[in-house]
């Protein structure tokens, strides 16, 4: 019963701060502040929003896991397994790679005249990051909808 609530409290976690930041928080900050202090703001909350991601999404798998080797219903267990492994995969890509490339050329969006390479590859990697961002929201959907299916199935 612990390791059920854990799972679903990491799922949930998870699951809400991205929601939480792409449909409130970001859009609220860029709808409200200029664009220098509006990057500045996200440029702080990164930190702890893949700290987040990290911890939760290997809670989660970790449980996921488990729940395939122990429970009934072990296929719903593993494709949710598989979900939440991809998701931490690209969490991961997003935090480690994605996100030091885009700070290293984020002074470009505060620039006059800024090089235009510069310029297209921060518009690149910031598109890359929403796409990332929302893969991962998609595969905890995923893994939420193979959980439930797992747990309907008194697994």
């Amino acid at each position: 019963m612990i390791a059920l609530f854990l799972y679903l409290l990491a799922i949930g976690c998870w699951l809400g701060g991205i929601v939480f930041f792409s449909f409130f928080t970001a859009p609220a900050v860029f709808g409200q502040l200029p664009i220098t202090e509006a990057g500045k703001v996200v440029h702080a909350i990164f930190p702890r929003y893949y700290a987040l991601g990290y911890v939760a999404s290997t809670i989660a798998l970790a449980l996921a896991i488990y729940f395939t080797a122990v429970r009934e219903a072990r296929l719903w267990w593993g494709m949710s397994a598989v979900a939440l492994a991809l998701a931490l995969g690209l969490t991961f890509y997003a935090g480690a790679v994605i996100r030091p490339r885009v700070d290293a050329v984020r002074g470009v969006s505060e620039e006059q005249n800024p090089d235009p390479a510069v310029r297209a590859e921060f518009d690149h990697l910031h598109q890359l990051s929403v796409y990332l961002n929302g893969a991962v929201l998609l595969l905890n959907l995923a893994a939420l909808a193979t959980t439930a299916e797992a747990l309907s199935r008194r697994g």
